[in-house]
């Protein structure tokens, strides 16, 4: 099986804790929505409110089909602190067969 066959992406959001960011990926994984996430921290500087912030935040990248990003997308949203939170979608061109399988199974529940 191949990425562009199954079609699959990566999920990303951005919260300002690591407490939050590793409930919000358990509450995703849980619900199926994604097989993996990765938790990590950034540094993220942005445009908000007039000017430019500069703020420490929790990344996590949700592997999952292509299929359930939108409704990953408003899983997110729904959860989220931010008013408006990142949440973008990157497809995968290419992946091993093994890992995109083993992505696939466990969200198809």
């Amino acid at each position: 099986m191949t990425a562009n066959q199954q079609g699959f992406v990566v999920v990303t959001t951005t919260h300002e804790s690591e407490e939050q960011a590793r409930s919000l990926a358990a509450a995703v994984v849980r619900e199926r929505l994604a097989a993996c996430a990765q938790v990590y921290p950034v540094r993220s500087v942005y445009w908000w409110e007039g000017e430019v912030q500069d703020a420490e935040e929790w990344r996590i990248d949700l592997k999952t089909r292509a299929e359930l990003a939108d409704r990953l997308a408003g899983f997110v949203a729904e959860r989220h602190s931010y008013r408006t939170p990142e949440v973008i979608a990157v497809p995968v061109v290419s992946g091993s067969p093994g890992y995109l399988a083993w992505v696939a199974e466990e969200t198809a529940g």
